[in-house]
């Protein structure tokens, strides 16, 4: 459940941002900006969840890979 809540919110967060920047690069402070923006987040949201919580297993392998490699270099 701990994973659930931690992808959905993580997710939420970043989707939010990028999507909100993204609609700003492509075009600039419009005056229908907001309403593009939440149409923007919400197409983002669903790909952006299910991504981070497919991905999240695999990545957490891969720094665990990286962080014993770099450890065991430094000693």
């Amino acid at each position: 459940m701990q994973k659930l809540i931690f992808t959905l919110l993580l997710s939420l967060c970043l989707s939010f941002m990028v999507s909100g920047w993204v609609t700003y690069i492509n075009l600039g402070l419009v005056t229908d900006f907001a309403s593009r923006w939440t149409q923007a987040f919400c197409n983002a949201w669903p790909a952006s969840f299910t991504a981070a919580y497919l991905l999240s297993s695999p990545i957490s392998v891969i720094t665990l890979r990286i962080k014993e490699k770099v450890y065991d270099k430094a000693q």
